[in-house]
């Protein structure tokens, strides 16, 4: 609205009582509506060089109606933490009203969580908001975040303005005739039907609401797959918004100001832009760096208010005077994009709808599937859209079906959710990526963890006890078997250590070794697992030359452990000699009976 305002302004011929007016206009809260500028373009329209031909918005968000063309001062703002030395005007027309410049910084936020491609900057939304209601009359919004009063763009009826006929039967702006700009971002009310938010939870979307207005334009200025970091984008977006070149190049200056530095003031304590003022002249060529600017098209010299251009008179006998061709309207440039119609089909952003951790143990189906929801430029669900989920990563893992990449349709709620995915043998992480959209698709990546396969417990198959003569073997082999909550565990990785304590904290260096490849003793083993029964027999045991008890020590992945005993006995040959028994003398002579 504020936009269409300020053309009007342009065009027209604004006077000192006009722009004294507007200014009342602003600053009367006891009125039940705040008007930008009623009436303030004087004379003819078409004398003053206003088309009036259009019937419609000229597809821009405020209907281009009247705007703000106060530039910000030449003095940089005052950062916080700078010098405190600059002019008093350009502290005071930094400041932002705290509600005012929360609502945007929130905007800001939930545009980043929506549709961070688009890259919105708040200060963005503050220059916009500068410009169509000098920050919603300066900060005068109550607790809530509402304008108050109402802040109402003059009637688009035609005479100085657009003509756009009422939309809302006067629901937003109290006019059940002609359509006026409403709230703090300037909105007409068949714009707001498309874009309104509810940014504050209150169950209602309310244009005079800056939460609700700011998230409104943020949004607004995103549609179309715009990139706002990109010089021409953000340009394309402030057009659609009011379709003028003075109007972007005011906004434009506000950003630079904005961005250079701002800070809150109080509520109601906001700087009023002046009047709405006479705008800028046209510049005649595009920004450095920026989209291509758009000139107003040439018109015609009218003939008598009301008349048809005369045709040329004719010679007598058909011939002709040096002929003044009847002048042809100039084919008018090609129009920036207007304001976007949000069809169904209009991708919006992508978000994650509840997918929870992703962990599974190797060989296992994954708990949770990975789940987002598309939603079309309006923050609505968005149904029927394609969404492309791919696995990224060696550790073997698919979607059910054998397959790495799926394609799945959004349902009615918006919402696509991938197949299951099956754990491969590898442990590691591994990435899955939801993508969707078409010319600046969005994406969402979820990362994921494959455990290697666990047990909870580790046991003995039998009982007897491994004995073995220093110097040799072991004859009874060990074997063991793993289960993960009683039930056997296929596949589980095993170390077997010898240690010197029960609980394994000091590895022994000495006893019992086995073998390497090589055949050199080592006494620790890696990569073993178990089988499909979930049993292990450990490779051959040796014993050195030292006699005595010794301890092996079994754990698996998931917390299982054995603790086995090794019995080493010294060998035949290096035994100690046992001490002969004493000989019984041999009895000499012939034995005697011994009598009774």
């Amino acid at each position: 609205m504020a936009a269409h305002m300020r053309r009007r302004l342009r065009r027209g011929a604004t006077t000192t009582a006009v722009a004294a007016a507007a200014v009342a206009a602003l600053a009367a809260s006891q009125a039940p509506a705040a008007t930008l500028s009623e009436g303030s373009a004087g004379g003819d329209p078409q004398a003053a060089g206003e088309d009036t031909a259009s019937a419609g918005n000229d597809g821009a968000a405020t209907g281009n109606s009247p705007y703000y063309t106060d530039l910000p001062p030449l003095v940089t703002p005052d950062r916080p933490g700078s010098s405190s030395n600059l002019p008093a005007a350009g502290r005071a027309e930094a400041g932002i009203p705290a509600t005012i410049l929360a609502a945007y910084k929130q905007a800001e936020r939930t545009v980043a969580t929506t549709d961070p491609t688009c890259r919105l900057p708040w200060q963005l939304l503050a220059a916009i908001g500068k410009v169509e209601s000098g920050q919603a009359r300066g900060g005068r919004v109550d607790a809530d975040g509402t304008a108050s009063p109402r802040i109402l763009g003059p009637a688009l009826n035609g005479q100085g303005f657009a003509l756009i006929k009422d939309t809302d039967g006067g629901a937003y702006d109290g006019d059940a005739v002609h359509d006026r700009a409403v709230g703090p971002m300037q909105f007409i009310p068949s714009t707001w039907a498309s874009w309104g938010q509810d940014a504050n939870g209150d169950g209602r979307k309310d244009p005079n609401n800056i939460y609700d207005a700011a998230l409104a334009a943020g949004r607004y200025l995103c549609a179309n797959d715009r990139d706002l970091a990109v010089s021409a984008d953000l340009d394309k977006a402030v057009l659609s918004y009011n379709r003028s070149t003075e109007y972007l190049n005011t906004v434009r200056s506000w950003f630079s100001y904005y961005q250079r530095g701002t800070h809150e003031v109080p509520d109601g304590a906001g700087t009023l832009p002046t009047t709405p003022s006479t705008p800028l002249p046209t510049l005649p060529g595009p920004r450095p760096g920026s989209g291509p600017s758009v000139t107003p098209s040439p018109k015609p010299s009218p003939s008598k208010p009301g008349g048809k251009p005369s045709p040329s008179p004719s010679k007598p006998g058909g011939g002709s005077t040096s002929p003044t061709p009847t002048p042809k309207p100039p084919t008018p440039p090609t129009p920036p994009t207007g304001e976007p119609t949000p069809p169904a089909e209009t991708f919006g952003s992508l978000e994650n709808a509840g997918t929870g951790p992703l962990r599974a143990t190797a060989g296992a189906s994954f708990d949770e599937r990975v789940s987002v929801r598309a939603r079309n430029a309006l923050g609505a669900p968005l149904a029927k859209a394609p969404v492309t989920f791919t696995v990224t990563g060696d550790t073997g893992t698919l979607f059910a079906g054998g397959k790495k990449t799926v394609v799945v349709r959004t349902g009615a709620d918006g919402t696509a959710t991938a197949p299951e995915l099956r754990a491969g043998e590898k442990a590691g992480e591994f990435t899955v990526t939801a993508t969707a959209g078409i010319g600046r698709p969005r994406t969402l990546t979820y990362a994921a963890t494959v455990t290697a396969r666990q047990a909870d417990a580790v046991a003995r198959t039998d009982d007897k006890e491994l004995v073995a003569v220093s110097g040799e073997k072991f004859t009874d082999a060990v074997t063991v078997r793993a289960t993960y909550k009683d039930a056997a565990a296929p596949g589980v990785a095993v170390t077997a250590t010898m240690v010197k304590d029960r609980l394994g904290v000091i590895d022994n260096d000495k006893g019992p070794f086995f073998e390497d490849e090589a055949g050199k003793p080592v006494r620790t083993l890696t990569g073993l697992t178990t089988d499909a029964d979930g049993k292990l027999r450990l490779p051959d045991i040796h014993a050195d030359g030292e006699a005595g008890t010794y301890l092996l020590r079994l754990t698996t992945e998931g917390g299982g452990s054995v603790v086995v005993e090794l019995t080493v006995k010294a060998s035949a040959e290096t035994a100690p000699e046992e001490p002969a028994s004493p000989k019984t003398p041999k009895a000499t002579g012939t034995p005697q009976a011994v009598k009774p």
